[in-house]
């Protein structure tokens, strides 16, 4: 059975997960579900200083702090950039990362890099009318312009938009830094949906290589929230991939 460690994307915290974790555990695996410092229940522990190094040792502090071994570390969007910094730096305790509908990270990227330069401005604006160091969390009709709501009704909207906290905009801004690649021996798994199965489709070059080994795909037809819209079949993904 595997030990995987959960990490959510921007303004969601450990509560997104709870469902794929619970099916996840009635299949016999561990699943700890994790919020990172400025969200959810934590809140109360971001500031200006929070940043993407913040949410790296986030991951690595859980994985060190319970001793954890031979661990799946699961990314869901945002989560890719700290889980790419964290791959990058927990050694042999990690045995496979998986990124849902997202995809590694390179040294020196931050989120604002994969947006147009009027969508950061946005984001930018937003930001500073929130304090300088919070982004709130967009409406509907922002996100849906580059991310699927397939499969999010309006009561799994309204859940949705109702544990969402401003993420900490540091988090955005900062490139990534330091050891930005895992182990050769760590398996490397990409669950795409509806977001992701559209772009590899139209040949992205800078995404070829996910569709080579050593990457697994898997594909999960709904949208860019896959642990609210189809919990289950994300954990049956995510048992498939490490059986």
């Amino acid at each position: 059975m595997a030990t995987f460690v959960l990490v959510p994307g921007a303004w969601l915290g450990a509560w997104a997960w709870e469902d794929t974790a619970r099916a996840l555990r009635e299949r016999g695996h561990t699943a700890l579900p994790l919020t990172l410092t400025g969200l959810a229940e934590h809140a109360g522990q971001g500031g200006p200083e929070t940043d993407l190094d913040t949410h790296i040792a986030d991951i690595t502090g859980c994985v060190e702090r319970n001793d954890l071994r031979d661990v799946t570390l699961v990314a869901h969007s945002y989560a890719a950039a700290p889980v790419t910094g964290a791959a990058g730096r927990l050694g042999d305790r990690l045995e496979r990362v998986v990124y849902v509908d997202s995809a590694p990270f390179a040294a020196g990227m931050c989120m604002l890099d994969l947006m147009p330069p009027e969508a950061a401005d946005q984001l930018r604006r937003q930001a500073d009318a929130s304090g300088g160091w919070r982004l709130p969390m967009p409406p509907y009709e922002v996100l849906g312009l580059s991310s699927s709501l397939d499969g999010l009704d309006e009561g799994r909207r309204d859940v949705l938009r109702a544990g969402a906290t401003p993420q900490p905009f540091g988090t955005f801004t900062q490139p990534l830094t330091g050891p930005a690649e895992p182990g050769p021996d760590v398996d490397r798994v990409l669950v795409a949906c509806h977001d992701f199965t559209g772009l590899l489709a139209a040949g992205v070059p800078m995404l070829a290589y996910l569709n080579q080994p050593p990457w697994r795909r898997f594909d999960l037809p709904t949208g860019h929230w896959p642990m609210l819209s189809a919990p289950a079949e994300l954990a049956a993904i995510l048992d498939a991939a490490v059986s």
